[in-house]
């Protein structure tokens, strides 16, 4: 069972941090998760992710870009929907208690939408992490190759902790992928699937002191025996 506990350790204390330490990644560590990570199981092993590691100079860059377009108001071009067209029980539910108990903890009210606007804004900061990776998948793959994906993700999370790191899975980053194609040079037969920021959590950052909550498996689980 000692096994178990580390493992469980480090899924259990993955979190979305959205306050990051500018102390730099080594990059034989990013190295070292990714490479971890590939082990993901992939449907007739096509392992069909696609990394792009953005730092120093070029990861300023690229957020300034992003935030740019973000703070001119220019119209989404996410290529996928990533949340459901019509929002129905328990799913808007749990997306309300999740979204007010982040604003609520950072002392922001309701109604308040510059405040809202500034908080959302730092996604295209990458709440201050020193590194960004950025994940395409080729657009004639299929959902098989989505879930894939996600098992890749997953991975990657996991094995940041291992590394006393943390991280902040981004969708909101897939909202400009013409801004992010562009300046990586990545093509048109790419579709952005979304980001995690990397780095160190800072600890005295108030977003970070708040914690979403969990479903009880006997919510979402069926045994047959």
């Amino acid at each position: 069972m000692v096994e178990f506990d580390i493992v469980a350790k480090a899924m259990q204390s993955r979190r979305s941090v959205r306050g990051f330490l500018p102390k730099p990644v080594d990059i034989d560590t990013i190295n070292k998760i990714l490479s971890v990570a590939s082990y993901a199981p992939s449907g007739s092993n096509i392992q069909p992710w696609q990394v792009h590691v953005v730092m120093g100079k070029r990861r300023d860059e690229l957020s300034n870009l992003l935030l740019g377009a973000f703070n001119k108001q220019e119209p989404s071009t996410r290529e996928y929907e990533y949340y459901p067209v019509r929002w129905r029980t328990p799913y808007i539910e749990r997306r309300r208690e999740s979204g007010w108990g982040l604003y609520q903890t950072l002392g922001i009210k309701k109604g308040d939408r510059q405040a809202s606007s500034e908080q959302h804004g730092m996604n295209f900061k990458f709440f201050g992490a020193p590194v960004v990776l950025i994940f395409t998948i080729d657009s004639d793959l299929e959902k098989g190759s989505w879930l894939d994906y996600g098992m890749f993700l997953q991975n990657i999370m996991v094995a940041a902790r291992g590394c006393g790191l943390h991280t902040c899975p981004q969708a909101a980053v897939a909202n400009y992928p013409q801004v992010i194609k562009r300046y990586l040079g990545i093509g048109e037969e790419q579709v952005v699937v979304c980001a995690i920021s990397l780095g160190y959590e800072d600890p005295d950052c108030a977003a970070n002191q708040f914690r979403a909550s969990r479903v009880a498996v006997d919510d979402f689980a069926k045994f047959y025996v």
